[in-house]
């Protein structure tokens, strides 16, 4: 990792195709791309910087859509960096939903338990399925229909959200689809639909996993409008899920900074990216564990339900001057 340099990574960016890095004041010269921000800075203040700078139409009640962790997760966002954004943003709080799998978060209570041991008690914590489901059309799905979010996501205007992107077990990676769909699908029946359990149990995933998480999500974006902003963290990455816990796989991936834009097909393309940029011995277990998950599809997905452009322009956010 120690020859890992800035410079490397961001050379083997524009080889891949990330994106033409220009400063602030060029950020309106390509409107036909949609704008990811991103810098190099990992801290509270530029996460608070990178929220600012996609937050125009953020308003009302205001729900930071969070992936809060097992417990004593290793890899989690710290939890003064959640707090920093929090505390700026008014009439605001975080949002969660029960979970699927075998764990302390599968029941309200749990939940509480594990979210109190974690940290998060600077604000209230909406566990949004505690009062029961609320069911959102899939306007043009692949599979969907409909999908059940947790009930409390009608209380909300607007949502921030706040991912730590990651590998994920069954996604191939975890970034904002995966925080808004699997994250706000009911523990009961939303994150059912979605992973489409057999009668055995099992999890099945590949490319209709993929398919059926865009469906989830485009319930979400439309139901927010202009009223969503997305913010990838890209630190401490694992080819596991935070809801691995203190299981999770060792971290292979150096830190690559902050993302932020108002379009979630573009941002989690741009993190996906950037990765596929690092040198190959480096960036080999994440694309594995990616692509025989079939994880690309989750982007092509969204693609396909209009969910985003896939045509980006990275704008750097030059970091804070000591």
């Amino acid at each position: 990792m120690s020859g890992l340099t800035r410079r490397t990574v961001m050379k083997g960016a524009l080889a891949a195709g990330v994106g033409a890095m220009s400063p602030l004041s060029m950020a309106e010269e390509k409107p036909q791309k949609s704008i990811v921000y991103w810098t190099p800075e990992l801290s509270a203040d530029a996460l608070l910087k990178m929220y600012q700078l996609v937050n125009k139409n953020i308003q009302g009640k205001v729900a930071i859509k969070l992936h809060t962790g097992e417990p004593e997760g290793p890899n989690i966002l710290p939890r003064d960096w959640v707090k920093k954004v929090q505390r700026s943003i008014p009439n605001s709080n975080i949002v969660e939903c029960n979970v699927l799998y075998d764990s302390p978060r599968q029941t309200t209570a749990g939940h509480r338990r594990v979210l109190k041991q974690n940290g998060w008690t600077f604000c209230p914590v909406d566990i949004m399925d505690e009062n029961g489901d609320l069911v959102l059309p899939v306007n043009g799905g692949l599979h969907l229909k409909e999908f059940n979010v947790g009930k409390n996501l009608a209380l909300y205007d607007s949502m921030v959200v706040l991912t730590h992107f990651k590998g994920h077990t069954l996604g191939g990676f975890g970034g904002s689809l995966k925080n808004i769909a699997i994250g706000c699908g009911s523990g009961k029946v939303g994150k059912q639909q979605l992973h489409r359990l057999s009668g055995d149990g099992t999890w099945p995933g590949g490319a209709k996993f993929m398919e059926l998480m865009a469906d989830g999500g485009k319930a979400i974006v439309d139901l927010f409008g202009p009223k969503i902003v997305y913010i990838n963290v890209l630190r401490n990455m694992s080819v596991s899920c935070d809801c691995e816990g203190k299981w999770a796989e060792p971290v292979t991936l150096p830190n690559l900074g902050i993302m932020a834009s108002t379009d979630i097909l573009a941002i989690d393309k741009a993190c996906v990216d950037m990765i596929y940029s690092l040198p190959d011995y480096i960036k080999k277990d994440m694309v594995e564990r990616i692509e025989s998950r079939e994880g690309l599809r989750q982007l092509s997905a969204m693609q396909e339900l209009g969910m985003g452009n896939p045509d980006y322009e990275i704008v750097r956010v030059l970091p804070k001057k000591s």
